[in-house]
């Protein structure tokens, strides 16, 4: 079941980049995850949740703007790549090799996908704003259910 979440967490890479990591963070501080030991038990702090959650925002909201760009751009499509192998690994670290492999195979597919699945929402609602709103929704609801869920 691990893998499932783990590729999904992946999948919300893709739709926003700095919504996986953000809800990680959250769920370590919440003690929804134990990264107690590890390297990156930072992300568990008051400072790391801060940073990233304002990150997380300023996606969300530039992501509303006409002109922030395609999300299947080089620069666009690698940083949601990275985001989900980051994400990925942060959620098996056991196994964070394959972490990393499935949570970027998981970015690509939301990328590519949630892109298809935002333009034919914009075009059945008349507008882009809505249909970014509501993949904004899915991405943060996702995200916090996965990390809540994973353990």
């Amino acid at each position: 079941m691990i893998y499932v979440f783990v590729l999904l967490i992946g999948v919300v890479a893709g739709l926003r980049a700095a919504t996986p990591i953000a809800a990680i963070s959250l769920g370590a501080y919440l003690g929804w995850l134990d990264f107690t030991g590890a390297w990156y038990s930072f992300l568990g702090s008051l400072p790391a949740v801060i940073i990233l959650g304002i990150l997380a925002i300023l996606e969300l909201v530039g992501d509303q703007l006409p002109t922030a760009p395609s999300r299947k751009v080089p620069m666009q499509f690698g940083g949601r790549v990275v985001s989900g192998a980051i994400a990925g690994a942060l959620l098996m670290p056991g196994n964070w090799i394959i972490g990393l492999i499935i949570g970027a195979v998981g970015a690509v597919l939301g990328t590519l996908g949630g892109a298809e699945v935002r333009s034919m929402l914009a075009k059945a609602l008349g507008r882009d704003l809505p249909a970014g709103i509501i993949e904004d929704i899915v991405a943060v609801v996702a995200a916090l259910l996965i990390v809540y869920y994973i353990v």
